[in-house]
């Protein structure tokens, strides 16, 4: 089990937290929590616990909007057939059917195209363009994805397409000459938010031809498309992302389109209560499944259907595959684990590097990721694919995964990515200098104290702080994500009422009390089960860093400790 470092966020000035508090009538605890998100004054707490779809910025302030909402609104008044080219994963698949759906809502003239991850790969082809030309369009619009599209936007250009795109991801060094180019992120571009997801860019572009034609409230009928696209791709819930993920989610839980509803069905849940956390973790794997073994078509049907039972035969598709991927995904991380314990020196090679060429390639990213969570170590998972080893990048906190494979350009076919993750190719007779030299580049990069995961914790507190107030305040700071994590507490000198359990796959279930009160909250820690075998109840107290969540039992709702570590001190 990695030990972790615990690291207390520092706190603002005392006085400047007790005045804030008092202003809005809440705890010190709360008020520091949100001075840490920057929210800081009484105006800056409403727009955060009550965020409007109001305060959405105006779409003709990101670059290229002017002339990509002229160009739809002619191709709908001379009736063009318009293809939207999405990408088979969850922001890409609810970008495509949010714009296709809105198209049609106006009586355009709409189809859809969405690659084949095992065939096609990632982003805009000529088998895509050459498909489309085929249908007779005249005008292409890709959503998350196409901003690295250069030859095969000039490629749609000489067959006599026209392209549109709308993207959210880090523009290359030569922006495509397209009609119209939405990125937020491509230079000269003043749009003051820059993190929109893919579906956020789609929504944009749909909200400025509505307020061009008078239809202004058109576009928010597909917040639920866009929250679910915002959660899932794990874009900051910050500015604009928290309107937009935060409203989508109401319509997600009080009016859910038949195949959302469906899909929260075959996952066992009912909508109500969804949160971005249930996206993330239940909803979105489902949505991915599909694409990640082949055809992610099945999820984009699900979204546009207005016919119940199709859409609950079609939730059932995306159960189905999402079964298959995790018995796949299961398998590969065993074998994994068992080339990295059998073969891998941890201490002398500090980088995971594998490569196997059976590997499905859908599941690589999944199981990199889950190497890291084990092990702490930058990883990259290969399969074989034409011949060439293919795959995906996972780093740690503080290391560039992005620039280390910049310095392995030379033998590397192509790669591509961020900081935190990345995709690769290289030729197979190269993956043993890859190896050596990626090893080298973490060895001169990364301190031997920085291979062990930091835990930060937002605040200290005393379980006698969690009242019913705290927790229903606490609720409102959602949804949680990125830029605004579910807060991590600290609480010294617990005890455990009865000697914790281990339940399922190493987890520990657990009721803990503080300083001799009667009041007990129950526990559980996810992957925390080794500790049950080091736990004396009567010898030993422990500080804990948790979440504070809810569990639902018998009708009622409870408050519920999700440990994130655990430390053992003998009691005195």
């Amino acid at each position: 089990m990695l030990s972790k470092n615990w690291k207390l966020k520092e706190r603002a000035d005392e006085k400047e937290i007790k005045l804030f508090a008092d202003s809005l009538r809440i705890s010190n605890v709360l008020a520091s929590l949100l001075i840490n998100r920057g929210v800081v004054n009484y105006h800056q707490a409403k727009s955060f616990f009550r965020p409007n779809l109001d305060e959405l910025h105006n779409p003709y302030l990101m670059n290229g909007m002017e002339e990509a909402s002229l160009r739809i609104i002619k191709a709908l008044t001379s009736n063009e057939l318009i293809y939207v080219y999405g990408d088979y994963d969850v922001d890409g698949t609810c970008s495509a059917a949010l714009f296709y759906l809105f198209i049609k809502e106006l009586g355009g003239n709409a189809g859809i195209y969405i690659p084949n991850r095992l065939t096609e790969g990632y982003g805009i082809s000529t088998t895509g363009i050459d498909f489309i030309k085929n249908k007779g369009t005249s005008l292409i619009v890709t959503v998350d994805c196409g901003i690295t599209a250069v030859e095969e936007t000039e490629y749609a250009k000489s067959l006599g397409m026209e392209m549109i795109i709308c993207d959210h991801h880090q523009p290359g060094d030569i922006i495509p000459k397209a009609y119209a180019v939405l990125d937020a992120l491509k230079p000269n571009c003043n749009y003051p938010f820059k993190h929109l997801s893919g579906a956020g860019v789609a929504f944009k572009l749909a909200q400025a031809i509505s307020e061009r034609i008078g239809k202004r409230e058109l576009p928010f009928k597909y917040l639920d498309l866009v929250a679910i696209a915002g959660a899932a791709d794990i874009v900051p819930l910050l500015d604009e992302n928290r309107i937009l993920v935060k409203k989508g989610l109401e319509y997600v839980n009080n009016n859910a389109r038949p195949g959302i509803a469906a899909l929260i069905r075959s996952a066992g849940m009912e909508p109500g209560n969804l949160t971005a956390g249930n996206v993330v973790f239940t909803i979105a794997p489902r949505i991915n499944a599909v694409g990640r073994l082949g055809d992610a078509n099945p999820a984009v049907d699900l979204f546009i259907t207005d016919d119940e039972q199709e859409a609950t035969r079609l939730a059932q598709v995306l159960e189905g595959e999402n079964y298959q991927r995790r018995k796949i995904d299961e398998v590969t991380f065993a074998h994994a684990v068992n080339i990295v314990e059998d073969s891998f020196k941890l201490d002398d090679e500090l980088a995971i590097v594998l490569h196997e060429e059976n590997w499905h390639p859908g599941v690589i990213g999944i199981v990199a990721s889950r190497l890291v969570e084990k092990y702490y170590r930058p990883t990259v998972m290969l399969t074989t694919i034409d011949g060439v080893a293919k795959g995906s990048a996972r780093s740690i906190n503080g290391f560039n995964i992005f620039e280390a494979l910049k310095q392995c350009d030379d033998i590397l076919l192509q790669f591509g990515g961020h900081e935190a993750a990345a995709g690769l190719a290289v030729n197979i007779e190269n993956l043993d200098e890859f190896r050596k030299r990626f090893n080298n580049i973490v060895k001169t990069s990364v301190k031997p104290g920085e291979f062990s995961p930091d835990l930060v914790i937002d605040e200290k507190i005393t379980l006698a702080e969690i009242t019913s107030k705290f927790i229903r305040i606490l609720d409102e700071f959602a949804p949680f994500g990125p830029g605004n994590m579910r807060p991590v507490f600290m609480a010294e000198n617990v005890e455990f009422v009865y000697p914790p359990r281990v339940v399922g796959a190493n987890h520990i279930v657990a009721a803990v009390k503080q300083n001799g009160s009667d009041r007990v909250f129950d526990a559980i820690g996810f992957n925390l089960g080794s500790f049950a075998s080091l736990i004396d109840k009567d010898k030993n107290l422990i500080d804990i860093a948790f979440t504070i969540e809810k569990t639902d039992r018998d009708g009622r709702s409870f408050p519920q400790l999700r440990f994130k570590d655990i430390r053992l001190k003998p009691k005195v």
